[in-house]
């Protein structure tokens, strides 16, 4: 089940979503040591088990600290000082405000639409447009 909820955490997915997934990845049925053809589990055994056992801990950093514990306890880690590797993780600060995110969706969408149809651009005002 951690395993699991670590790819729903590492993927940004539901859990409706990673299960899914999990069918048809090998990616996936490999870091959850399984055969191919191996059925996987229901979603809602993924819910009941974050609900009940988890209660709202922080999922990635408990997995994490965990993690780095037996890798000091194997001497897997031997150094005091650890360096991760955040290239394709998602920043915790400097997250865009609401009106940014707006902004920047429509933007994308106004974008959008003139690839479809260019005479889309007279109707929108001068000052939409960024």
């Amino acid at each position: 089940m951690f395993k699991y909820l670590l790819l729903k955490t590492i993927h940004d997915l539901s859990e409706v979503d990673i299960v899914d997934r999990s069918k048809y990845d090998m990616s996936f049925k490999y870091f959850l040591h399984m055969t191919p053809e191996e059925p996987v589990i229901e979603p809602s055994s993924l819910t009941k088990f974050r609900k009940l056992r988890l209660k709202d801990v922080n999922l990635l950093d408990l997995l994490i600290n965990k993690t780095v514990e037996i890798a000091i306890e194997k001497e897997i880690i031997k150094s005091k000082s650890i360096i991760v590797d955040a290239t394709h993780t998602k920043a915790r600060y400097n997250q865009m405000t609401p009106k940014e995110i707006l902004m920047d969706r429509s933007k994308k969408l106004r974008k959008a639409i003139y690839q479809i149809d260019e005479s889309m651009k007279n109707k929108f005002r001068k000052n939409d447009i960024k």
